[in-house]
């Protein structure tokens, strides 16, 4: 304990505001991801058009990772962050003010932007302001800070539309009732963004880099950086059959209400930003890719409960244990990406672990919705769980069992 608090005491100013500027964003998404999907079912949409809406956003975090990641390199990280939230922000409004099909998809892509600049920008901005000694620590906290706020946001999320229901004597599922509650998300994401206008900038160091640097930057690391990403890229393919539906999962088959929901979500949100929070000290311990292995391992029975246990207790308690496991180790992993490569660099890797991440839910959200309308939600658990365990696989056999020989894994 008083070597974590010992890290956190050495965090930067700019580290600071970052995090409070997370804790505030972190509230707002947390009533989102409750909220959003109920409000566009509430209007008569399905849940093909919810796996649309997030193949949209996703496809538009894939295809603008690269541009990202110069255009972060040439305004700063701090001005990117920004950037993200307010986009993040006024998309929700419009899609509150405008609510329709074609306004649903426009303003997913303005989001699927956003999150590209925040995933871009945000590993770089934490190595830039944090050193060695306390920089697991950052990335491990500022996760954990933020689900733990997710968590927040969703218990709040879960008694919003009631509240509003209650005050103008109409159904807590009434369109209106989630239309005012997320009001709540797109007002609380401008106030994020009042932190970070106190984040001291810094000057790009990469400002003159060459517009193919990309390719020339993939060629001279064969084989050793495509190893980096391609996990990544399993695992998301994977996440994006389940986790953008997994409100929809507790309501369809265990008929829990919008309350019980937000409750759910608010716990197991908690429960990953304890086991972010814990993280670090085992990844010190340890070893970084040794956590993200065992972590990872451990969650996969947790998920096959998840999907297919018929007691409603059971269920519950392997998804707080799934969440925490699996999620606990991204950002030790975040870490240990980002220290691959030399500084000039991390925007580009960052760009392209983004673009990995977003492939998979980009594809996935689309298929998972046909196949719950057809066969329910035994097949996306079923090939979530395979396209896990592989990931896993290439954890192991590319970092753990080779790390002696591959200390240095990329040098730039």
């Amino acid at each position: 304990m008083a070597t974590y608090l010992s890290r956190i005491r050495a965090f930067s100013k700019n580290a600071r505001l970052y995090l409070v500027s997370e804790t505030i964003y972190g509230t707002a998404t947390g009533i989102f991801q409750l909220l959003f999907n109920f409000y566009v079912l509430s209007l008569g949409y399905n849940e093909a058009v919810l796996g649309n809406m997030v193949a949209a956003r996703s496809m538009t975090s894939l295809i603008m990772a690269i541009p990202c990641g110069f255009l972060t390199d040439r305004i700063g990280r701090r001005n990117s962050i920004i950037l993200s939230i307010a986009g993040f922000s006024a998309s929700v409004a419009g899609m509150l003010l405008f609510p329709s099909s074609l306004m649903f998809l426009a303003m997913n892509i303005v989001q699927g932007l956003a999150q590209s600049l925040s995933g871009v920008a945000m590993g770089p901005f934490l190595m830039e302001n944090s050193n060695e000694t306390e920089r697991t620590y950052l990335f491990s906290l500022s996760s954990g800070l933020r689900m733990t706020a997710i968590s927040i946001g969703q218990w709040i999320g879960g008694y919003l539309p009631t509240w509003f229901a209650l005050r103008l004597a109409i159904n807590a599922m009434d369109t209106k009732s989630y239309s005012l509650s997320l009001w709540a998300v797109a007002l609380s994401g401008f106030l994020a963004v009042l932190p970070m206008l106190f984040v001291a900038s810094r000057v790009s160091q990469v400002a003159g880099r060459p517009a193919f640097a990309p390719l020339s930057f993939i060629r001279k690391n064969p084989g050793k950086f495509e190893k980096l990403i391609l996990p990544t890229l399993i695992t998301s393919i994977g996440a994006g059959l389940i986790m953008p539906f997994m409100n929809v999962f507790f309501r369809n088959v265990h008929q829990q209400s919008d309350t019980s929901i937000g409750v759910i979500f608010a716990w197991g949100s908690l429960a990953m930003g304890l086991g972010l929070i814990i993280a670090p000290a085992l990844a010190e311990r340890f070893g970084k890719i040794q956590v993200v292995v065992i972590t990872q391992g451990l969650s996969v029975p947790f998920l096959m409960m998840l999907g297919f246990a018929p007691w409603f207790s059971v269920v519950l308690l392997a998804y707080y244990a799934r969440t925490m496991l699996m999620n606990m180790s991204s950002p030790i992993y975040s870490t240990f990406v980002m220290e691959q490569v030399e500084p000039e660099s991390r925007g580009m890797l960052a760009s392209l672990t983004s673009m990995a991440w977003n492939f998979g839910w980009a594809l996935s959200p689309t298929i998972s919705g046909y196949l719950q309308i057809r066969y329910g939600f035994g097949p996306p658990f079923v090939l979530t769980i395979l396209l896990y365990t592989v990931a896993i696989g290439m954890y192991y056999l590319w970092f753990w069992r080779r790390a002696p020989k591959e200390s240095a894994l990329i040098s730039v």
